[in-house]
């Protein structure tokens, strides 16, 4: 009897690893999905929805788990740059228009 009791606790043991084997090699997927670096359009899909404030919990994970600082901070200048040059020319449109 105490022979069949070891073999069944060598094949828990067994399952148990594979079962932990499975896990990391899923870990490791998931690692590697989020090893990569944030796309141009990811960055800046990101940077107008946060200036909207309609980003999305998921995406804001993704940016914090892959994105960094410096990309955000550049990209968040040159379109706020852009946006202070798209209301200067329309201000300079519509006043040139009343005159």
């Amino acid at each position: 009897m105490s022979n069949s009791s070891e073999q069944q606790e060598q094949q828990e043991q067994q399952d148990k690893k594979k079962q932990a084997e499975q896990a990391e090699s899923g870990l490791k997927q998931t690692d590697a999905k989020t090893d990569r670096d944030l796309t141009v359009f990811e960055l800046i899909g990101s940077a107008l929805a946060a200036a909207f404030g309609v980003q999305s919990s998921r995406n804001r994970e993704r940016d914090f788990s892959r994105g960094r600082p410096s990309q955000f901070i550049i990209i968040g200048i040159v379109l706020t740059a852009l946006f202070v040059l798209l209301v200067a020319g329309v201000v300079n449109l519509v006043l040139s228009s009343l005159t």
